[in-house]
C-alpha cells in the first residue's frame, strides 16, 4: 500500500519522466569512500589506497567503490581516520556549506558523522564544529566516529534542536540541516524504508523538518548560510519545506546551491513540487536513482546581514578567550567523586537519556574508559594537569602550552565554546587521566594529534604487524623508543602503544577491534 501511495504521487508529479529517472543504473546501491582532508588530499590517498577507486560526481574529494566484498570498516586506512564510507551521493550536501576556517559550523542532526567529518575537513583543526545527534545511542557513535577521524575541534551534543537555538542564537557561521525524512531515497538501500513508508510519515517528517530549520534559523547568525538537505523526494519535504521556509522567514534568501563549488551535479528543482508557493527551483538541487545517486534534495539559504571576521590563524577572539578562562576555572573546581557513587535522583527524561548514552559509551569505548572513570578520583585537578604537562613535555612538546581543563576526571584540550546547559557529550579532546600515579593518554590524543607525537612506530599497508595490531595483538618495536609512542599506517596515526623491551604493547580500543 505505502508503494502505491508512492508511485502513485510521483506518476501524477513526473508523467512520462517517471520511468527514466527512477531508472537506476544498477539493481544495488553505489558504495563509496569520503576521504578527510585532515589526512589526506583525495589523490595522494588515490595513489596509496589498495582497491579501485572511481571518481565521484558529487563532491570532489569522493570516491565509487564498485568492488562487491568491499568491508570499508576492515581497511586500516578507515581505522586511521583517512576515508569515511558513505553512499557516493550523501556526500554532496556538505561542501555546499563553504565552510572556511575558523567558523563556527554547526551539524544539527550530525548521526552518525559522515557529514560532520566532511565539515570538520574544511575546517582544518580552526573554529569550532558543534554536531548534534538527539538520540542518545547514536550520539555516541557520532562522537566515536569524529575521535576515529582525529576531529580536534569538535563539541558533540545529545540535545534538542530547540535547546540549542535557545542557548546559542545567532552563534554559528554556518548550519547544516540534513533533516529525518521519508527516506524514499533509500528504498533501494533499505528495504526497510519501503516498509514503514506512507503518507502519514510524509507529513510528520514534513512538520518536524520545518520544527528543525526555524531552531536552525535561529542560531545562524546574520550573514550565515544554511543548508538543508534531504535523502526523500516528497515535495513537502523538498521544494515545498523550502518555499514555506522562506515564506515564514523573509530575512532569508534563497541562494544558487551550487554556488560555492566549482562543479555541477544532478538537477535543478521541480516547479511542480512547492505546493502553489513561489521559489526559483532553478536554484535546488536534485538527485535522481538514474543520476548514479539515491535520491536527494539540497537547497542552500542566506541570511540577511553582514558576517562576522575569523580570527586569524592561531588566534581567538576576546570572547573565546572569556570561554576558555571560564572552562579553565570549571576545572580547578572540579572534584572527583571519591565514594564512587551517584547521587539518587528521580527518574525523569532526560536522566533515561544519559544513562542510555553512557550505557552506549561504555559498549563502545569498552573498559579502557570506566578505568579512566573508577580511577579519576585519586588526583586532584592540579596533579592532573602537572602530570599532562609532564607527559606532554616528552611526547607531545607542541601541545605542552596548549590550554587544558580537568572534566570528566581526565584532562581536556577544550575548544573555544561557551558555557551552557546543553548535555555535552565531548568539548574537545580528551588526552588522558591519571591512573594509579601515572598519566595514561587516551586514544583520541593519538588520533587527533599523532603527527605531533615524538616518538612512532611506522607501520604500511603491507606491513603484517598492522592488522596484528588492529586485532588486538603486541608487535615488535622496529623504530620507537620505549615509552608511549604513536603507531601510525603509512604516517596516519591509528593508536597509541606503549613499547617496553622491543614491544608494542597493544592498547587499541577493544571495541574497535578486528575480529
Amino acid at each position: 500500500m505505502s508503494m502505491e501511495y508512492f508511485e502513485a504521487r510521483e506518476r501524477a508529479l513526473l508523467g512520462d519522466r517517471y520511468e527514466a529517472l527512477y531508472a537506476a543504473p544498477q539493481e544495488t546501491a553505489e558504495r563509496g569512500v569520503t576521504v578527510s582532508a585532515l589526512r589526506a588530499q583525495p589523490e595522494a590517498f588515490a595513489a596509496k589506497v589498495d582497491f579501485p577507486l572511481e571518481a565521484s560526481p558529487f563532491c570532489k574529494a569522493a570516491f565509487v567503490v564498485h568492488t562487491p566484498d568491499f568491508k570499508p570498516g576492515r581497511h586500516p586506512y578507515h581505522h586511521a581516520g583517512v576515508f569515511y564510507s558513505q553512499e557516493p551521493s550523501a556526500s554532496s550536501a556538505a561542501p555546499l556549506l563553504g565552510v572556511q576556517p575558523g567558523m563556527r559550523v554547526l551539524d544539527m542532526c550530525a548521526a552518525p558523522g559522515g557529514k560532520s567529518s566532511q565539515l570538520a575537513a574544511a575546517l582544518q583543526g580552526r573554529g569550532v564544529l558543534v554536531s548534534n545527534e538527539y538520540v542518545a545511542a547514536r550520539a555516541e557513535i557520532l562522537k566515536s566516529n569524529l575521535e576515529r577521524m582525529g576531529v580536534p575541534n569538535a563539541v558533540v551534543l545529545n540535545e534538542t534542536p530547540a535547546r540549542i537555538a535557545e542557548a546559542l542564537p545567532e552563534f554559528f557561521d554556518r548550519v547544516l540541516v540534513d533533516a529525518p525524512c521519508s527516506g524514499e531515497g533509500m528504498f533501494r538501500k533499505e528495504p526497510v524504508a519501503r516498509q514503514q513508508h506512507c503518507e502519514a510519515l510524509v507529513r510528520q517528517c514534513a512538520e518536524l523538518g520545518a520544527q528543525i530549520l526555524d531552531c536552525a534559523a535561529a542560531v545562524l547568525a546574520p550573514g550565515g548560510q544554511l543548508v538543508y538537505s534531504t535523502c526523500t523526494f516528497a515535495p513537502e519535504e523538498d521544494e515545498g519545506q523550502v518555499a514555506a521556509f522562506l515564506q515564514r522567514h523573509p530575512e532569508f534568501e534563497l541562494a544558487d546551491a551550487l554556488g560555492n563549488v566549482d562543479y555541477t551535479f544532478g538537477s535543478e528543482g521541480e516547479a511542480n513540487r512547492t505546493g502553489g508557493l513561489p521559489l526559483d527551483v532553478s536554484k535546488v538541487r536534485r538527485i535522481w536513482p538514474c543520476q548514479g545517486g539515491e535520491g536527494h534534495f539540497m537547497a542552500r539559504l542566506v541570511k540577511t546581514g553582514t558576517p562576522r571576521t575569523l580570527p586569524a590563524a592561531g588566534e581567538y577572539t576576546p570572547e573565546e578567550q572569556l570561554w576558555l578562562a571560564a572552562a579553565a576555572e570549571a576545572g580547578k573546581k572540579a572534584k572527583g567523586n571519591k565514594s564512587g557513587k551517584q547521587p539518587v535522583r528521580a527518574q525523569d527524561a532526560r536522566s533515561a537519556r544519559r544513562a542510555d548514552s553512557r550505557a552506549c559509551r561504555d559498549a563502545v569505548q569498552g573498559a579502557r574508559t570506566r578505568s579512566r572513570e573508577s580511577t579519576a578520583a585519586e588526583a586532584t585537578p592540579a596533579q592532573s594537569l602537572a602530570a599532562w604537562k609532564e607527559f606532554a613535555l616528552q611526547a607531545f612538546p607542541a601541545l605542552a602550552d596548549r590550554p587544558a581543563v580537568v572534566h570528566g576526571g581526565g584532562v581536556l584540550l577544550p575548544v573555544p565554546f561557551p558555557q551552557t546547559n546543553l548535555h555535552v557529550l565531548r568539548a574537545g579532546v580528551f588526552v588522558g587521566s591519571v591512573q594509579k600515579g601515572r598519566f595514561v593518554p587516551e586514544h583520541h590524543l593519538f588520533t587527533a594529534f599523532g603527527a605531533l607525537c615524538t616518538n612512532c612506530e611506522p607501520l604500511t599497508l603491507a606491513d603484517p604487524r598492522c592488522v596484528e595490531y588492529l586485532s588486538g595483538r603486541e608487535i615488535e618495536a622496529r623504530t620507537a623508543a620505549d615509552g608511549w609512542c604513536c603507531v601510525t599506517v603509512d604516517g596516519w596515526p591509528l593508536d597509541g602503544g606503549k613499547v617496553s623491551g622491543g614491544r608494542v604493547k597493544n592498547h587499541y580500543p577493544k571495541a574497535l577491534r578486528l575480529l
